[in-house]
């Protein structure tokens, strides 16, 4: 009896890829799923049918696998990035037929995307590159999907990314057409890098008022449940949240206190920092947070720098002092917004002068309508994202949108007692400290890079330009400053 050929195809069965393809057999989509460590195939199915037997069809040869597909054929990967990329394309490359249509779900470099997309035309087939967010569980239930390349191809499996996506309810689906290229890649390395930006900043939040403001863990727990009821609701302060509260299973006290203080890295992070110098788009915040992973790494050497600088008098906090700790822990809040704004403009006009360089085309509004839901940095701050957006399309920067502007405006007092609380404590707030100064950059007419032009101009002949009159200057500042000694 012939078998009824399925929707959708999956390769790649690791969390992401096993939850991926549940969740479309959940939604009544058949799938075939497929994985070159055949278990995973198996272990998979047999997830499947103890879910509620759902519409999972496992292949261990990439033929029948290929075969089992629907015309035109689409089938998501989603495998590591780099070579096994490659090789999988090449595997079912063998076996696709013109029309039929490849998605990267993995977090790949935008440029590899688009090489791929042009090397696959030339066989016939359609590419998309898309970025999913969202973890395990987002993978499961719903997650953000930022697909770019053709469109054609976004067409073909639209219907099942609206059923498969995070539903918010006065938003919609969580995906929509990023644009071409490299853009659904590229969109979703800069929301990791906001990310990024993200989680330092709360960390840097807790180590205040941890260090500074002696909070318990159970006190932790309490001041995040409550933040994440207001203008901080979000997924990465509700997890902050729960962390604080669970006890170590192995052990005495919460477990978050046992765990190492080094923080890993995948590469998207670095990827937003280097992109954003390429573009010079300012991004500090994002930056800091990644600086902040580096130093992390140099536990050893941190270990031993402790060690030298408490013999010359240094404690882990500098000054021991009284704080009023309802007084701080809103401070702490006003300051964590206000940086949190700067980093999300930071990530946003990166986006943008992306889009501009490429010809992308590219919807801010829209792409924080989509992350709204499902995906790591899903918060509800989004939605005055999108509104900034909405009101004006050609908006500059966040920080000058007259709602943002009149949020900070109504935390910066706050937010300036917290960085020279920290400063003087001797904890770090690269984040916050970061965000201020790029708030102070921005908002100011005037900057000392007059001096720095000079300086250039002085011993490079780069020469500057004038407030008074238009043109480009070279002065012989050596001659001049010579002739003045004598």
């Amino acid at each position: 009896m012939a078998v009824q050929p399925t929707r959708i195809g999956l390769a790649g069965l690791a969390v992401m890829g096993q939850n991926l393809a549940l969740n479309i057999a959940s939604k009544g989509c058949p799938i075939s799923v497929s994985n070159r460590t055949t278990s995973k195939v198996d272990k998979t199915v047999e997830r499947a049918k103890k879910e509620g037997n759902l519409p999972v069809c496992g292949f261990h040869a990439p033929e029948s696998f290929v075969n089992s597909i629907q015309k035109p054929r689409v089938v998501i990967m989603l495998v590591k990035a780099g070579a096994p990329v490659d090789q999988t394309i090449k595997t079912l490359s063998a076996y696709l037929e013109k029309g039929d249509c490849i998605v990267d779900g993995g977090n790949e470099w935008y440029e590899n995307t688009e090489r791929r997309e042009k090397a696959v035309a030339e066989n016939g087939f359609l590419y998309l590159g898309m970025g999913v967010s969202g973890g395990e569980e987002g993978a499961r239930n719903g997650p953000s999907m930022m697909p770019g390349g053709s469109f054609e191809a976004y067409k073909n499996i639209e219907d099942i990314l609206l059923k498969v996506a995070a539903q918010v309810r006065d938003s919609g689906p969580c995906v929509t057409y990023i644009g071409k290229g490299g853009s659904g890649n590229f969109v979703k390395m800069v929301h990791n890098g906001i990310e990024y930006g993200d989680m330092q900043l709360i960390a840097e939040a807790y180590d205040v008022l941890k260090s500074v403001g002696k909070l318990t863990n159970e006190e932790l727990h309490g001041v995040f449940t409550e933040w994440n009821k207001g203008e901080l609701e979000s997924f990465l302060v509700e997890i902050t949240a729960d962390i604080f509260g669970i006890k170590d299973d192995k052990g005495d006290g919460h477990l978050v206190d046992k765990v190492l203080d080094k923080t890993g890295m995948k590469g998207t992070g670095k990827w937003t920092v280097q992109q954003a110098a390429e573009l010079s788009v300012p991004s500090p915040t994002i930056e800091s947070s990644l600086d902040a992973r580096f130093l992390s790494g140099l536990k050893d050497e941190r270990v031993q720098a402790a060690k030298v600088f408490k013999e010359g008098g240094f404690g882990d906090v500098l000054t021991d002092q009284t704080v009023d700790k309802k007084q701080l822990i809103d401070d702490v809040r006003k300051a964590l917004y206000a940086s949190k704004i700067c980093s999300y403009a930071q990530g946003m006009n990166l986006i943008r002068a992306k889009s501009v360089e490429k010809g992308w085309g590219l919807k801010l509004g829209e792409l924080a309508r989509i992350w709204k839901g499902g995906c790591i940095i899903r918060a509800i701050f989004l939605d005055r994202i999108k509104q900034a957006y909405d009101r004006n399309a050609e908006l500059a920067n966040l920080l000058v949108d007259p709602e943002f502007a009149k949020e900070i405006i109504e935390r910066q007092s706050a937010w300036r007692r917290v960085v020279c609380l920290s400063i003087n404590s001797g904890i770090s707030t690269p984040g916050m400290s970061a965000s201020l100064a790029y708030f102070d950059s921005y908002r100011r007419e005037r900057l000392p890079a007059n001096l720095v032009q000079a300086q250039r101009d002085y011993f490079g002949a780069h020469t500057y330009e004038r407030t008074d009159m238009e043109g480009s200057f070279h002065t012989e500042w050596f001659k001049i400053a010579r002739q003045s000694k004598m």
